[in-house]
């Protein structure tokens, strides 16, 4: 049997951090929804193109869920997750995770939002390719918890 997590976590390896400026804000101060999901993206392409050993676009974004606002001077964390490769692509999971700016502890994050990106692999031309068949590089990655890619 195992215990209850009272403490969430992020899921997946650390891909992408940075620092929430103020020129990424909307109209009221607050860090713009599609300036995370720009970084959400730009982390999933590095993941996906590690394993597609080369260049990937993304094809659907499914299920984002923002869950509160990051303010200026946030540090963002984003996590990725493969969680399965198909022939010619790959989806993963992805958490943005931050630490507001008063927060003391290096090591209290809260989690902002999550997605499912899908992404595929390309050739040098744009057009949709194959996945190398060699296993993943990190196995521990690996999650069944979304549904199959198609």
């Amino acid at each position: 049997m195992q215990a209850l997590d009272d403490v969430p976590t992020p899921n997946g390896a650390l891909t992408l951090k940075l620092i929430a400026q103020r020129h990424d804000t909307n109209l009221y101060g607050d860090i713009s929804g599609g300036w995370l999901m720009h970084r959400m993206d730009e982390a999933c392409e590095l993941a996906a193109g590690r394993v597609a050993n080369g260049r990937t676009a993304t094809v659907a974004v499914e299920g984002l869920d923002f869950l509160s606002p990051v303010r200026v001077g946030s540090v963002v964390n984003v996590f990725t997750n493969i969680a399965e490769v198909g022939r010619s692509s790959i989806r993963l999971s992805v958490e943005v995770w931050i630490r507001p700016p008063q927060e003391r502890n290096h090591r209290a994050l809260t989690k902002v939002t999550e997605a499912c990106y899908v992404m595929v692999a390309l050739d040098d031309n744009g057009r949709i390719r194959a996945v190398p068949t060699a296993p993943v590089e990190q196995p521990s990655l690996l999650s069944s918890s979304l549904p199959p890619v198609e």
